[in-house]
């Protein structure tokens, strides 16, 4: 059997008409005032946000940002005093560094010295006796000496009168010399030699250190001499025959004679 869409006055509105229809409503309820009297109610009926549960969220998240706050304070600091910390231990390695550079300047220092000290010591040279004067030159002739000349100079000296070593050396010989009476002969600390005749007493002995201006003896008129004085020679080595000038060897040395 055939069916038939309704028609007339009894036809169901359609989707649109209806929405169309309430849309209308609506308006028309606003317009007297219904909506209005409805909503109120409706607002006041809402919930306290106590009774939603907002209240404590909100604390929790204030207590949170505190200990969040608190933690940063802490690690802050925590890191100012680290940074103090490593700023006092770098300046106690930096004092400590200085120290020790300061030390070794000092002890660079000393060292320098004491080898100025010791140059010094060593290149020093005095005259064997202050204040004499030669008497008798270098190889002058003559009978009185075996060889012909004079090997070495004579300081002018009354008996008794102290002589001295002129420079740093090592006493090789100390005691009677024949014709060069009682005597000292000195190797010298740059390889050369001195010796000091007719002595009246000799006060070292071999073997014995000895520094410029130390005295060895006193001047006499022992060994084949006519009066008291000081014979003074210079030498290659502690034999006879190898002299050199003595007036030449103590100037080279920066003693004015």
């Amino acid at each position: 059997m055939a069916f038939t869409r309704a028609t007339g006055k009894h036809r169901r509105p359609s989707r649109v008409q209806r929405g169309t229809a309430r849309a209308a409503g609506v308006a028309a309820l606003a317009g007297t005032g219904v909506v209005g009297s409805l909503a109120a109610p409706a607002l006041a009926a809402e919930p306290a946000a106590a009774q939603t549960g907002l209240t404590p969220v909100v604390t929790l998240g204030d207590v949170v940002a505190d200990r969040v706050d608190a933690q940063a304070a802490a690690q802050h600091e925590a890191a100012r005093v680290a940074a103090q910390e490593a700023a006092r231990k770098a300046a106690e390695e930096a004092a400590r560094e200085r120290a020790v550079e300061e030390a070794e300047k000092a002890r660079a220092e000393k060292e320098r010295a004491a080898r100025d000290a010791e140059r010094k010591r060593l290149n020093t040279f005095v005259s064997p006796i202050p204040g004499s004067y030669v008497s008798t030159a270098y190889q002058s002739g003559g009978a009185i000496w075996s060889s012909g000349s004079h090997t070495g100079i004579d300081f002018h000296a009354a008996s008794g009168t102290p002589v001295q070593s002129v420079g740093v050396g090592t006493v090789v010989e100390a005691g009677w010399g024949g014709a060069y009476g009682n005597q000292v002969v000195i190797k010298m600390h740059d390889g050369t030699y001195t010796q000091y005749a007719h002595l009246s007493s000799v006060s070292v002995s071999a073997g014995q250190e000895v520094t410029a201006g130390q005295q060895i003896g006193v001047s006499g008129a022992t060994g084949n001499v006519t009066g008291a004085h000081l014979h003074f020679e210079a030498r290659m080595s502690a034999e006879y025959g190898s002299d050199l000038d003595p007036v030449s060897y103590l100037r080279s040395h920066g003693v004015n004679i």
